[in-house]
């Protein structure tokens, strides 16, 4: 009989491309995800993971047992779902998946509350981008994702995911103190043509936003400096490198030197708690969504 742990391991190597990345996702060292892969290669008499430079690529073989992997966890969840829902309590372990903002200023409470209300619960967190993070639910990786979508870029839920509105995040555009634009009470999007803009990098949500932003008033950004972390951007804002656009979830006090001023009109993201169909009964999810709602800035 084919043991369901090693199964898990190698569905999670097929859905993120790598052991590495797979052991990150499974909360595993890479060691004792490949230890798994090879038993479960002598317990099948099949090889299953074949090396490409320095990774490794799945065989024909591994992609049809990954795929009937994702079945069977598939089962394995619904009776877990139902097993809970008897008890009436928030149980069992909960994978959610946030992106950065939203970890830094919204799960900590999240996850405080409710380790203190369901001791049963094992609530666990990984930062993922939005991009990623609704995959990795519909695939059955994480139970529950915090994900974003902008005023201009409506986020796609596919069949089999539901999703619950969290509320929605307001966007400032950061200036340098000196800035031309720094006195005025709010700005216009017509009003930045010209600007040298700081913003996250190429395939990122928040980067996308900005460019389709900025074109649809009919400005052509100039991006001078780009980077990850909100805190990264604002540094290079107090030092007079440029202007930024950037929610205010998360991001905290700013430094001196630095301005937040309305755009008019405000950009906003709507922040999600998606989590499959399948799923949709236990009380975990109803718990963590009330959580996150209660817990939201503007609620």
């Amino acid at each position: 009989m084919l043991d369901l742990g090693r199964l898990r391991a190698l569905h999670a190597v097929s859905v993120h491309g790598s052991v590495a990345a797979a052991a990150i996702a499974l909360g595993y060292t890479p060691s004792a995800v490949s230890q798994q892969i090879t038993k479960l290669e002598r317990e099948t008499r099949t090889t299953l993971l074949e090396r490409r430079g320095r990774g490794v690529a799945l065989t024909d073989e591994a992609r049809h047992l990954a795929a009937t992997a994702e079945k069977l966890l598939a089962i394995v969840e619904r009776a877990e779902t139902t097993l809970e829902e008897r008890r009436g309590q928030p149980t069992g372990r909960l994978a959610i998946g946030a992106f950065a903002s939203a970890a830094r200023g919204l799960l900590p409470g999240v996850l405080a509350e409710l380790g203190h209300r369901h001791p049963g619960l094992d609530a666990r967190m990984t930062e993922v981008d939005p991009h990623l993070s609704i995959d990795l639910v519909a695939r059955g990786m994480i139970d529950l994702a915090v994900a974003h979508d902008w005023d201009i870029a409506p986020l796609p839920a596919p069949e089999g995911v539901e999703q619950a509105v969290i509320g929605d995040d307001l966007c400032d555009l950061l200036v340098p103190e000196g800035h031309p634009l720094a006195a005025r009470a709010s700005v216009r999007r017509e009003d930045l043509a010209g600007q040298r803009w700081i913003c996250q990098p190429p395939g990122t949500v928040c980067h996308d936003w900005l460019i389709r932003t900025l074109r649809a008033a009919g400005c052509e950004p100039d991006l001078v400096h780009r980077a990850e972390e909100n805190h990264t951007q604002i540094a290079l804002v107090a030092a007079g490198l440029g202007i930024a656009m950037m929610p205010r979830l998360g991001r905290g006090a700013l430094p001196t030197g630095v301005r937040a001023l309305d755009l008019d009109p405000v950009p906003k993201r709507r922040l999600y708690a998606l989590w499959r169909t399948g799923a949709a009964r236990r009380p975990a999810i109803t718990a963590t969504v009330e959580s996150l709602q209660r817990h939201w800035p503007g609620a």
